[in-house]
């Protein structure tokens, strides 16, 4: 096995384990939240769970694809096109989110809305780490081009997009 054909091999693994890991996410919060801890089924937790667990779906399609595209030689993701659209519906369902928080914090116990709270920030960085800025930072690479540049790098599914916009806009 060549080093190249290592690598490859090595990223594909971690590709499709962050499919996977994305994934579980959803239901691991899930139980942390409404089983370990035992929140109420609110509207302001419910919200704050949906979001955060749509973008995680979001992110493991992503890594899909990605790995889809390492696979067969694609100069691109596979479907990249139909992530377009999901930042602006994704930026609109956190404000839609923010007003269920809103509306759910006076006068209620904080059971009934904290928890969903914590999500709904969540799911705002998972927003971000996808659509915009590189947040999650688990491997020497990252650490080492994050101190070296001092800013967070564009994401990943950000500069497929701008290829893609790119691309189409030639076509």
């Amino acid at each position: 096995m060549t080093p190249t054909t290592r690598s490859r091999t090595a990223l594909l693994k971690r590709l499709r384990t962050l499919t996977f890991l994305e994934a579980a996410n959803i239901a691991l919060i899930g139980w942390a939240v409404f089983v370990a801890l035992g929140a109420p089924v609110s509207a302001a937790n419910a919200a704050g769970f949906a979001l955060v667990a749509g973008h995680l779906l979001i992110g493991s399609g992503y890594w899909a694809l990605k790995a889809r595209q390492l696979r067969t030689g694609a100069r691109q993701p596979p479907l990249i096109g139909l992530f377009r659209p999901l930042r602006p519906l994704c930026a609109l369902a956190l404000v839609a989110g923010l007003v269920v928080l809103a509306l759910a914090v006076p006068g209620r116990p904080p059971s009934t809305w904290a928890p969903g709270l914590a999500l709904y920030g969540l799911a705002v960085a998972e927003y971000v780490n996808y659509f915009h800025r590189q947040l999650m930072h688990d491997t020497r690479a990252d650490w080492r081009r994050l101190l070296r540049s001092r800013r967070p790098r564009r994401s990943h599914l950000a500069e497929d997009l701008r290829a893609h916009r790119g691309q189409h806009a030639r076509s």
